[in-house]
């Protein structure tokens, strides 16, 4: 395919292929970016992620004044125009009209008086009154689904998490895209040689409030850096400060991928003298493994199904499981994954992290600890599965529990028990 340099067209490029072949926006968008300028390439980003964001929003209001079945990448474009006319400074006229012509070349002319039609009708009232008249009755979860832009099930399961006096800010916070955040691996380079400003929890952390590519870093494209979000590099730090028994040289990362936290703990276990095996199932997330930690003789990268591997029991003395899971405390991150999640994908995922916690409970020995965390808010994958496990066992004492939030720390929300083997 050739380049695509309209910003118009690469967002409409991305969000057909999110629907189409449920890819990921930060992994395509950045591919389609590079024959854009500066100015065309920010438009492009503000337009696919902000409108995948808010897309359930705007299909209500499209939905409400469209007539018949829209067809699905007529729906796409149309979208992208009602994030123009509704929450960016484009002209009406404008954004009505790159629509039509966007419809023109990439889908045929027979939408083209359809879209037309739909984008001057949603144009004649603001975002907050469109808001105003589709909530108008519903119960309480539904009119925040709306207002948000989250699945109904995502915010009575979040509303679980937090209590409903939190909901409306956590998920706010989730429509409010983040700064890059940048983390300094420690032993390899000293924070303040990144740019950005200093963490608010991490003392690793650097945020890229003013913007810029984090590949341009040099400490990045070598290794001594990363970009990691705050969270998740508090998971790994509170992991690797939790007082052990004894001895202390032998660290497991039982679930690595894609390495970040590994890169992490295995920087801070190198200034310790230990050791760290970096697990990972997949065989191109255990690549993604071995980039991040390229800059540590003390870290080894392993294949296999954390479940099993070959791993005696007893024979670690601090476990990280960073269990695979729904994904939904990232989401102000990846803005398809509130479309991509069922409420059916929980059951399946609590298995498997209880089998995985059961399992990391069973390597580390006693006296050792055993750091459980997910990306996830939800009671069902954070303290229930703690819960579920601990309780079939006299050998392990639930010493504490973290949360980071989006709305109270500016992290993903992340979850972190830490328990110890008796």
């Amino acid at each position: 395919m050739s380049a695509i340099t309209d910003p118009r067209e690469v967002a409409f490029e991305v969000m057909s292929a999110v629907r189409t072949r449920e890819v990921y926006v930060n992994l395509l968008l950045p591919t389609l970016l590079k024959d854009l300028s500066d100015r065309d390439a920010a438009l492009a980003t503000e337009l696919t992620s902000n409108t995948i964001r808010h897309q359930g929003t705007y299909d209500a209001i499209i939905d409400r004044v469209a007539t018949g079945t829209v067809h699905p990448a007529v729906r796409d474009a149309l979208r992208l125009g009602v994030h123009q006319l509704l929450a960016m400074r484009v002209p009406p006229h404008a954004a009505v009209d790159t629509t039509v012509n966007l419809v023109r070349r990439r889908i045929g002319h027979r939408p083209v008086g359809f879209t037309n039609a739909v984008l001057r009708k949603i144009g004649q009232k603001d975002l907050d009154t469109w808001i105003t008249e589709l909530t108008a009755g519903l119960d309480r979860h539904a009119a925040l689904a709306i207002r948000y832009s989250h699945p109904t099930w995502v915010v009575a399961a979040l509303e679980d998490a937090v209590g409903p006096d939190q909901l409306e800010g956590l998920l706010a916070a989730d429509n409010v895209p983040p700064h890059v955040t940048l983390v300094a691996r420690p032993g390899l380079i000293d924070p303040r040689s990144l740019p950005g400003e200093t963490g608010r929890m991490s003392p690793y952390a650097r945020i890229m409030t003013g913007g810029g590519d984090p590949g341009f870093v040099p400490a990045v494209r070598d290794g001594r850096a990363g970009v990691q979000d705050e969270g998740s590099q508090m998971v790994a730090i509170t992991t690797a400060e939790a007082p052990v028994e004894g001895y202390d040289t032998h660290w497991l990362d039982l679930a690595a991928g894609p390495g970040g936290k590994a890169a992490l703990l295995g920087a801070l276990a190198a200034e310790r003298g230990a050791s760290l095996v970096a697990n990972e199932v997949q065989p191109h997330r255990a690549e993604l493994v071995r980039q991040s930690v390229r800059a540590l003789s003390n870290v080894q990268v392993v294949v296999h199904d954390g479940r099993e591997g070959p791993w005696e029991e007893e024979s670690f003395d601090r476990v990280l499981l960073d269990a695979p899971c729904t994904g939904l405390g990232a989401l102000r991150r990846r803005p398809e994954a509130r479309w991509r999640r069922r409420p059916e994908d929980v059951p399946e995922l609590v298995e498997l992290q209880r089998q995985l916690l059961t399992r990391a409970l069973d390597l580390v020995r006693p006296g050792g600890v055993v750091g459980y965390a997910t990306c996830s808010p939800l009671p069902a994958e954070t303290r229930e599965v703690v819960e579920a496990v601990t309780a079939e066992r006299s050998d392990v004492t639930v010493e504490s529990e973290h949360h980071w939030w989006p709305h109270t720390d500016g992290t993903d929300a992340m979850y972190l028990a830490l328990l110890r083997r008796s």
